[in-house]
Order: structure tokens, then C-alpha cells, then sequence
């Protein structure tokens, strides 16, 4: 990107993956920006409220406007407060987090949790975030209602998550990748041990109407000394049984009635 607004999108998630703050050489130098066509950039953004300057250290950092719009559309849409209730029997029933992501074009982003009711330890990713395809169940659950071809396509463009940035066990080629897809198609479901972050494991199911694109997927993540392959075989057929109920509820409601980017 090359215009003004492109690199005001880069500074913006440039900020993100840094709550603390940066300083403005190194907003700069890692996107090869020139300090004084940056400086504006942020004084602009600052501004309109996307960014704000720190007192004590002058580094920028990102304001949470960009999370308020998204916040905004997600509850003028709907989706949250249809599938809340259904996500909260999950947690109820599972004792662990569960979540929802929605298909947004070639992207999957958690849009709404619940934590389950038990004590202790509890995994609790950002909300709002996409999800690693190649590596989280979420991903799993959704490129399995694809074609092996559709899912390494997205999978190449966003990336392999590395093991040594998520779990021992994530996939780093297409063929291990296959591997996992393949066993969830049979199963009808998603499910890693280890693959997103070391301790865990996670079961996913799609959201999705019967020959159409899938609109989401519901989760549930815990740690694995908990939530065992076993515990996971028994939550199961209540995880699809919810899946298939906010695929029901989000056709009667007129919900993700725009298909995905890219398709029709």
C-alpha cells in the first residue's frame, strides 16, 4: 500500500501487536516509512481518536475506536445476541471457554465468549483477533467444510503459525495440515491437542445450512488436563447440536444473509 489511508492501516496494525507503545523511529523504521510522512500519519490518527500520544515517554499507542466500531456493527447486526445464549449452554455444559468466530471473507475473528464455571486455571485468547487458520480448531472447523484446495489457498495466504509462537504440535506443512482436515471431515468436527498453545486442546464445530458456505464456528478450549480426548468425544454431539441450532436461528433471522466475500 502506497496511499495515505493504506499507511495509516499499516501504522494501525503495526500498534496493535504492541499494546505498550511504540516510539515513532520505530513505528518508522518497521514500515519503512520516512519519520516525517509517519509523524503526520499520527498526529492525524491521534486526532480522529485511533491513537494517542503517552505523556511520559511520547510513544503512540492504539486507542481501542477501531474495537468500538467493530463492537458497534457486531451488535447492530445481531450475531452476538442470538448466539450468546447458545454459547453460554456450551460453557455451562463444558465448564471451559467457549467461543464464536464468524467467516468474514478469507478471515475467521472470535467475536464473543464465555468462560466456563469452573476455578483455576482458564484460557482466555483476545477477543476480536483472527483466528490462525492453519492452527486452532476454530481454523480446522472451518477449512474442513472446504476443499483441500480452498483451505491451503488460505491457509498459504495468512500463513503457518510457527510451533515455537503456538503449540509443539501446530502443522508447518501442507501435508500435516491435510492430516488434521482429513480426520475432522470423518469426524464431522475439529479437534488439536496441543496445536495452538502448549497444555491446551479444543473442539470446533462449523456453523453452517446445509449446502452453503459455513457463517462461523463454535468452540470450546481448555486445558488438556481437563478437557481430555474423552471429556472432548462427550461434548461433542453437544457442540454440533449447537452448531446446527445457530445455523437454524441465523437462517430464520435473516442473520449472515450476505454470503462471503468472494462467493455468491
Amino acid at each position: 500500500m502506497t496511499t495515505a489511508l493504506g499507511r495509516g492501516l499499516q501504522i494501525l496494525e503495526h500498534l496493535a501487536a504492541h499494546p505498550d507503545g511504540l516510539p515513532l523511529g520505530l513505528v518508522a523504521d518497521a514500515l519503512e516509512l520516512p519519520k516525517s510522512a509517519c509523524h503526520r500519519l499520527l498526529v492525524e490518527l491521534d486526532e480522529r481518536g485511533y491513537v494517542r500520544q503517552m505523556a511520559q515517554r511520547g510513544d503512540y499507542v492504539m486507542t481501542t475506536k477501531v474495537a468500538s466500531l467493530g463492537l458497534s456493527f457486531l451488535s447492530a447486526s445481531g450475531v452476538v445476541d442470538i448466539a450468546q445464549p447458545l454459547i453460554e449452554r456450551l460453557a455451562e455444559a463444558s465448564g471451559e471457554l467457549a467461543r464464536l468466530s464468524v467467516v468474514d471473507g478469507d478471515r475467521l475473528t472470535w467475536v464473543s465468549k464465555v468462560e466456563g464455571n469452573r476455578k483455576g486455571f482458564r484460557y482466555d485468547p483476545d477477543m476480536g483477533r483472527d483466528a490462525r487458520l492453519s492452527c486452532t480448531s476454530s481454523g480446522h472447523a472451518w477449512l474442513l467444510t472446504l476443499s483441500d484446495e480452498e483451505a491451503v489457498a488460505l491457509v498459504s495466504k495468512q500463513g503457518f503459525g510457527q510451533p515455537k509462537d503456538y503449540g509443539p504440535k501446530a502443522p508447518t506443512t501442507v501435508k500435516a495440515l491435510l492430516g488434521f482436515l482429513h480426520a475432522a471431515r470423518v469426524r464431522g468436527y475439529a479437534m488439536i491437542d496441543e496445536v495452538f498453545a502448549p497444555g491446551m486442546t479444543a473442539v470446533a464445530a462449523p456453523v453452517q445450512r446445509r449446502g452453503r458456505p459455513a457463517l462461523g464456528v463454535l468452540s470450546i478450549a481448555g486445558p488438556k488436563t481437563r478437557l481430555t480426548t474423552a471429556r472432548i468425544q462427550a461434548l461433542a454431539p453437544k457442540l454440533l447440536e449447537t452448531a446446527a441450532e445457530l445455523a437454524a436461528l441465523s437462517s430464520a433471522s435473516g442473520l449472515f444473509s450476505r454470503p462471503p466475500l468472494g462467493q455468491a
